[in-house]
């Protein structure tokens, strides 16, 4: 039998959820919450929870929290290969990849955030075609898993939304599930690039290629 293909609509709820709490956002939580609504329980309880608690905080709030759970922690950051790959070379090849395979899809999505920003990747994972978008998150897996983690262990209501994401994509495989204990223990790779971009040119900005 095969696996039941995750509603597009759950990625595209988790894309709005994990963007930052600006009104504009935030007033689309009222259809956010309409969508969720056509999910199966597993995937609908945990969103369901966050909306709750962002229907009972000051906007401001929200915004104060985002910033400390998203831009004071390492730990927590969006930008999922950052937990496999730190700031080496290697991350940048993954970027680039990831371009290519956005592209490939026909997407071109219009973000000033880099590809591989958790909610951009759930945005091409609501509009690509069917099996596209799976395949970048399976990609991803460790670091999806990774910042549920650290999520958790921060007591952070986005965990919520973790939450959903991991309960959509198949169980973790053994390698997965060794890479998260290692990296959770470990941290992510430590390479010292010195004044060498650690991506690739086709990824750098103009004026870090002259």
């Amino acid at each position: 039998m095969s696996r039941r293909r995750t509603p597009p609509q759950l990625y595209e709820i988790a894309s709005l959820l994990l963007c930052y709490p600006d009104p504009d956002v935030l007033a689309r939580d009222v259809d956010a919450a309409g969508a969720a609504t056509a999910l199966p329980q597993r995937l609908r309880a945990p969103l369901e929870r966050f909306l709750a608690h962002r229907r009972c905080t000051a906007g401001i709030d929200l915004e104060r929290e985002y910033v400390e759970t998203f831009d004071s922690r390492r730990r927590c950051t969006l930008n999922v290969s950052y937990y496999l790959y730190g700031d080496t070379r290697r991350r940048g090849v993954a970027l680039l990849r990831l371009k290519r395979m956005y592209a490939a899809a026909g997407l071109v999505l219009d973000s000033d955030e880099l590809p591989d920003h958790l909610p951009v990747m759930l945005e091409f994972a609501a509009l690509a075609p069917e099996g596209y978008g799976e395949h970048v998150l399976q990609e991803h897996r460790v670091g999806v898993e990774l910042l549920l983690l650290a999520l958790r262990d921060a007591g952070r209501p986005h965990a919520d939304v973790l939450e959903a994401v991991s309960a959509a994509l198949p169980r973790l495989g053994l390698s997965q599930t060794r890479a998260v204990r290692r990296l959770a223990a470990e941290g992510p790779p430590d390479e010292q690039v010195g004044l060498e971009p650690f991506a690739p040119p086709e990824v750098m900005p103009l004026e870090a290629r002259q």
